[in-house]
């Protein structure tokens, strides 16, 4: 038989920023290929409203409102997926954020929060689950959002930018690290997708007409076409794949902006 499996039937997943967008539909995405899934995000009444679609499928969840800024925090969620489920096998770094200042307008407060939320954060979640992942003895995935961003120069603002790089090459390095715990640490780096927060952006028909001139697929992305990349690093089918970025971009890499 040569064709794994692209299901996580039994795994146990824990998303962050699973209230909306993108971490919402990666939730969904991840319950309907089998998984159980521990949701995070500040906002609780998303949590529960993302929830509410993966009891349907009858799969279970945890709604854990976390500020993945904070180490106490995580670690009161990781404590609790452990009490509750003895442990996990899935991690998703989503969370995260933008500020669009030009780089002579950066402030000290712009460039801590958003460092603090996409990046810091990601490490915290990586490292606390790399300890539970590794104490399980039946490794893991991790899998972090990162975006083009990181990999070509875009108008999304310095500071974004340089959380965005740093995710791909930590990536890298604690895939070296981790890789003899049988932990597969990988990324993915989406280019625009329809989201509450492109929504105002993407209704700018000047802004659009770039964004496609420069998408050899013409179009802008929808969230399923997330969802199968990040469900394929999770599953049996990614079991080689390690420390990889992998671009979901319509092309968009392949030239620039």
């Amino acid at each position: 038989m040569f064709l794994p499996s692209f299901k996580v039937d039994g795994k146990k997943a824990v998303v962050t920023g699973a209230g909306r967008g993108i971490g919402r539909a990666l939730a969904i995405g991840l319950a309907e290929a089998g998984a159980d899934i521990a949701l995070m995000s500040r906002t609780e009444g998303d949590l529960e409203e993302t929830a509410s679609y993966i009891h349907k499928l009858g799969k279970r969840t945890l709604i854990l409102p976390t500020d993945v800024t904070k180490r106490e925090e995580i670690q009161d969620s990781i404590h609790r997926i452990k009490d509750e489920w003895g442990g996990f096998d899935i991690l998703v770094n989503n969370a995260g954020m933008n500020i669009r200042s030009k780089a002579l307008e950066v402030t000290d407060d712009e460039w801590k929060t958003i460092m603090d939320t996409n990046l810091k954060s990601a490490f915290m979640m990586s490292q606390e689950a790399g300890r539970v992942m590794k104490e399980q003895g039946t490794g893991g995935r991790i899998i972090s959002i990162t975006s083009v961003g990181g990999h070509v120069a875009l108008r999304t603002g310095v500071v974004y930018a340089a959380t965005k790089a740093a995710l791909i090459q930590m990536t890298k390095v604690l895939a070296l690290e981790w890789g003899q715990y049988n932990i597969n640490v990988n990324a993915i780096g989406p280019w625009y997708f329809k989201t509450p927060l492109t929504e105002k952006l993407l209704s700018d028909e000047a802004y659009v007409n770039d964004i496609l001139a420069v998408t050899p697929l013409k179009r802008i992305g929808e969230l399923p076409e997330l969802v199968g990349p990040v469900v394929f690093l999770a599953s049996d089918a990614g079991n080689y794949v390690h420390g990889q970025t992998l671009f979901v971009d319509g092309g968009m890499t392949i030239q620039g902006f």
